[in-house]
């Protein structure tokens, strides 16, 4: 099992304690693609998966789901959390076990799905007025925050009978810093022309690939998530996406080794779960 740098109390005490500088940024990669964003305004989380929901749904199964790392802490640690994001349905990314008790420990968060899953928030027990819809181009402003949705492909640009998506990335801008966190996602075409020509600071960008003896929709490989970031040219390309469950990671050396690759300009970060890391201008 591999243990997170921090975690528990200790976690909490610094992320709590944490006041960003103006102009910067401070993450924490809590796990698979799950992450925490803080400004001097506001604190966002995106994706989170901080359960064993999974390893105990699929436990008498052919597709166990071995957790790797262990969770750095439970939804409910989390207080003062102001915008949750959550890119699409699964649960490593929905997680009935975490958002729960997050939302009641946060109780001025609201939760950004996409529209096309709304109704599935309900089913978990979601709180109806604190989910808000988003399909690609829609955007929500919310402490300091500024949110804008994009079509993601896991594998495809799969849509409902209403022609919403059903993947979302999410462009997040604050303290002057653009962030993209992709979600569940292949490179399909137009992506890099969906992200356009202005600067970006980060990619948060899957690794784990596709394989269909996995049972599972997949995502792009560390070379495409490489080859993105080279068309691209964001200051930072963070990988996720990995070390959660046994039967669905690459290792890290993977993207390492495609990483060297990167132009000058473009440097990789990856970060250990629980690991602070400040985003500066």
């Amino acid at each position: 099992m591999i243990e997170p740098v921090r975690r528990g109390s200790a976690l909490v005490e610094e992320i709590q304690g944490t006041i960003p500088a103006a102009g910067s940024l401070c993450v924490w990669w809590l796990g698979q693609s799950g992450f925490l964003i803080k400004s001097r305004r506001g604190l966002l989380a995106i994706d989170l998966y901080l359960s064993e929901h999974l390893t105990a749904k699929y436990q008498a199964t052919n597709r166990p789901h071995i957790r790797m790392t262990r969770a750095p802490l439970r939804g409910g640690d989390l207080h003062g959390v102001d915008l949750v994001l959550a890119s699409h349905k699964h649960s490593d990314h929905l997680d009935p076990g975490t958002l729960p008790d997050l939302l009641a420990a946060s109780p001025r968060a609201v939760l950004v799905l996409p529209e096309a899953i709304r109704e599935h928030g309900l089913v978990l027990g979601l709180p109806a007025e604190r989910l808000v819809g988003l399909d690609a181009g829609g955007a929500i402003d919310r402490a300091g925050f500024r949110v804008r949705a994009l079509p993601s492909a896991h594998e495809g640009l799969d849509t409902d009978d209403a022609g919403r998506h059903l993947y979302l990335g999410y462009l997040v801008e604050s303290e002057g810093l653009r962030l993209y966190h992709s979600g569940d996602s292949t490179a399909y075409d137009g992506l890099a022309n969906r992200l356009g020509a202005d600067r970006w600071d980060v990619l948060f960008l899957p690794i784990n690939g596709r394989d269909p003896a996995r049972g599972v929709p997949g995502n792009m490989s560390a070379a495409e998530a490489v080859d993105l970031a080279i068309r691209v040219r964001p200051r930072f390309v963070v990988p996720h996406h990995y070390d959660m469950f046994t039967f669905n990671t690459v290792p890290i050396a993977t993207f390492a080794a495609e990483a060297r690759r990167l132009p000058e300009g473009v440097s990789p970060r990856v970060l250990r779960c629980g690991e602070r890391w400040e985003i500066t201008p």
